[in-house]
């Protein structure tokens, strides 16, 4: 994954999704503090240090580090930071489902507030379809968020065939879930495509025969972890690769 544009010399960036945040919050700071000011100017100076600690944790919360994504086409990569909670077999979200009720392998990784909120595509390839329900706001460490709670599911295919889901699942404090993916859209592993503010959770589902390669309690970073391995396909089915896959919203 080659670097974005303005990114060179760069290891970090703000989240383009967090400045309308910040600058409200920079905003609030300054009119409590020229209102505590005016009130006593103990009462300023105390308020213009919590408005500088205010700003610079929303200005660390929505922070973007600048990462490179291992190659390997058969790698599913960390679309999130964060502790992975669960590793089991699920059916996709009902929304995305399509009448395939098939469990398959499953990756649940919770974001706390500490985590960089920003999420990445997990492998190359091309977004299928692309879900937003929304929903309750249950802690996202619960398994019940996975089905009740606000979330954004999309399904994307790899140049061999390979269907990959993945969704980001808001939380008991997250109230919103930003996705700038389209249906039909070229990806690539490790490439930005959305966060989650404030605590959320984030599932990746990958096809049958998958190697996990990540454990529960395991910390995983965004883009550059490896949460398992596609499975090798065969010469007939990578033949036909994405010929096949319909694309919907």
């Amino acid at each position: 994954m080659g670097r974005e544009p303005g990114e060179e010399g760069a290891s970090v960036r703000i989240a383009p999704e967090g400045w309308p945040v910040i600058l409200i919050v920079v905003a609030l700071c300054v009119l409590a503090g020229a209102v505590a000011a005016w009130l006593h100017p103990v009462a300023g100076g105390a308020m213009g240090l919590v408005g500088v600690l205010m700003i610079a944790w929303s200005l660390w919360f929505f922070r973007d580090p600048i990462r490179t994504a291992p190659k390997g086409v058969d790698l599913v990569i960390s679309p999130a930071d964060g502790k992975v909670i669960k590793i089991d077999r699920a059916a996709l979200p009902e929304e995305v489902r399509q009448g395939d009720s098939v469990a398959r392998p499953r990756v649940s990784i919770f974001l706390n507030l500490f985590d960089v909120h920003v999420n990445r595509v997990p492998v190359a390839g091309v977004i299928k379809q692309l879900s937003y329900v929304p929903g309750k706001f249950f802690n996202a460490s619960l398994d019940k968020a996975s089905i009740y709670n606000e979330r954004s599911a999309a399904v994307m295919v790899d140049d061999q065939g390979r269907e990959v889901a993945f969704v980001q699942i808001a939380g008991l404090v997250a109230r919103r879930i930003v996705n700038h993916l389209k249906p039909g859209q070229r990806v690539e592993a490790g490439e930005r495509f959305g966060l989650i503010r404030f605590g959320s959770r984030a599932e990746v589902y990958l096809p049958e025969g998958s190697l996990i390669d990540v454990k529960v309690g395991q910390r995983v970073v965004a883009g550059t972890s490896v949460l398992g391995r596609l499975p090798v396909v065969s010469k007939a089915t990578l033949a036909v690769g994405v010929e096949g896959a319909g694309v919907s919203s």
